[in-house]
């Protein structure tokens, strides 16, 4: 399904977005539309034969899919001032903006459009993002359009729209859980003799490893660990004193109270 895809709002998520679908090939330069209001920060992109213009309207009258990448104060602003161009039998919307469900895009555009909700995280800048996808009145052929859109730019999940709050504490501000697990694992590196830049080569390959050893083989967590922990050996000793220190009940708690806080409302 080849379609014209207009990117509202030229930051620095729409440009990762807009970067990683012309690098992947998923969508031709000549389909491509990206607004932003100072145009001549978009130069390397009118470079490639993107269609560069500080017009949101003139964007969504060449598209098809209409992908919102503007701040969350900004959307209904802006999509109010679309109506007049917006066709339900035309355009599929789609928003990757933070905080902003469904219900808020159907509020100003009316309950006839299809619509996604798209949230992915920072790691979109290198194409590793985990993005969660959501959608109203939306095909099966839809869904898999728009799984195969962000699946150029990482991993996607399709999930319900109730299950987003928790998708952003474990997809979003779980970059951050894994990163400060890479610097404590830095900081002990260089305790025991490394040097900074050392230590923070062997801890982030390390991590990356691991974690793509279980996408690509699928495994369970425990099976890779069984396999370097051998009895009475360095492994295991410095895992069970992880868990006496409470390792993972604190990764389970910090979890729960960022899920929390979001519930309760920021």
């Amino acid at each position: 399904m080849s379609q014209k895809i207009a990117i509202i709002g030229g930051g620095n998520l729409g440009t990762a977005i807009a970067e990683g679908l012309l690098d992947s090939k998923f969508v031709l330069p000549e389909n491509l539309i990206i607004t932003r209001s100072n145009v001549a920060l978009l130069q390397s992109f009118k470079d490639r034969g993107v269609h560069v213009v500080s017009d949101n309207a003139a964007a969504v009258e060449q598209a098809d899919f209409v992908l919102f990448a503007v701040k969350p104060f900004q959307i209904k602003e802006i999509l109010t001032s679309l109506l007049p161009k917006l066709d339900a039998a035309k355009h599929t919307i789609a928003s990757v903006v933070t905080g902003i469900w469904i219900k808020d895009i159907v509020e100003v555009v009316g309950n006839d459009f299809t619509i996604f909700r798209i949230m992915p995280n920072t790691a979109i800048a290198i194409r590793q993002s985990m993005s969660c996808i959501c959608s109203h009145n939306a095909s099966s052929d839809q869904v898999d359009y728009v799984k195969n859109m962000f699946d150029q730019l990482g991993k996607t999940a399709v999930i319900e729209e109730k299950l987003m709050d928790a998708a952003t504490v474990l997809g979003a501000c779980g970059t951050a859980y894994a990163l400060r697990f890479v610097r404590a694992n830095i900081q002990g590196g260089i305790e025991i003799g490394f040097s900074a830049a050392t230590a923070s080569l062997i801890a982030e390959q390390t991590i990356k490893g691991a974690a793509d050893l279980l996408l690509q083989k699928g495994t369970h967590p425990e099976q890779e660990i069984d396999k370097v922990t051998t009895p009475k050996g360095c492994t295991i000793i410095g895992l069970n004193e992880m868990e006496h220190q409470g390792f993972s009940s604190s990764v389970i708690k910090g979890i729960k109270v960022s899920y929390n806080k979001i519930i309760e409302g920021m």
